[in-house]
């Protein structure tokens, strides 16, 4: 990929449902070990995790995964990612992506393609991706964010609940689509996000991505053929994690 980009692994260790999360064993490593690792193969020019856990930061070091330390009042991994591209004093048109901690198999090409979708939209100040829903109940599941877009593939709207809504059954419909939670910045819009007070819709939603779009910033969203794996947020995800690792490394 001809475009430059930084990969950031956002980490803490308050996880409600999986509790010390980010350490979890996956195949004889923790889990955000294995996330930058994945994050290696991509092509960004470094992977850095930032943390405000003594613990991860002594792990990454054991496995030479650079690493930095934030604040330990970031109430979401934006805002981390916001602290650390003013410790690093990054330009403003650089492209910083994303990567959510708990996804262990992420593919590195999901990686670059949003990172270039990015580069590709100038207009833009953040880029995300998508996938077709093809299972109904998926639809109406507040567990699926769906996303629609106008027609420059830019987000219109994030939402928990199905929309749009077919309002005739009799009409054509579109696709569904689902939100996958991975994110191109550039670095002024992260510099600007710590400053933004959370938006109303993003309150209502519970999600953060609003709050661009109520402040009028543009998000591109790369529609994907192939669906990734799930990202890890309970016991059993863990366990089926560890299965997949094992299937995937056996001898």
């Amino acid at each position: 990929m001809g475009t430059p980009f930084i990969a950031v692994i956002p980490a803490r260790l308050a996880s409600t449902r999986l509790p010390r999360k980010p350490l979890a064993d996956i195949g004889g490593a923790p889990m955000v070990v294995r996330v930058a690792e994945q994050a290696a193969k991509s092509s960004a020019s470094q992977v850095v995790v930032a943390t405000d856990s003594d613990e991860i930061i002594q792990v990454c070091q054991q496995h030479q995964i650079t690493v930095v330390k934030t604040s330990a009042q970031h109430p979401t991994g934006t805002d981390r990612l916001s602290e650390l591209v003013l410790m690093r004093g990054l330009s403003d048109d650089a492209i910083v992506v994303n990567v959510q901690g708990d996804e262990p198999f992420i593919p590195p090409e999901l990686i670059n393609q949003v990172a270039q979708a990015l580069a590709d939209h100038p207009d833009c100040a953040i880029a995300t991706a998508a996938v077709v829903i093809d299972n109904h109940a998926e639809i109406h599941n507040p567990n699926v964010v769906k996303v629609v877009l106008d027609v420059h593939g830019h987000a219109l709207y994030f939402s928990r609940s199905a929309i749009p809504l077919q309002r005739d059954s009799q009409l054509p419909s579109i696709p569904y689509l689902r939100h996958l939670s991975i994110y191109a910045y550039k670095v002024h819009f992260l510099k600007a996000f710590a400053g933004l007070p959370p938006a109303p819709i993003e309150t209502m939603e519970a999600l953060e991505q609003l709050r661009a779009l109520y402040n009028g910033y543009k998000i591109h969203v790369q529609v994907c053929h192939e669906v990734p794996p799930p990202g890890i947020d309970t016991p059993e995800d863990l366990l089926a994690a560890q299965l997949k690792w094992a299937q995937l490394h056996q001898k």
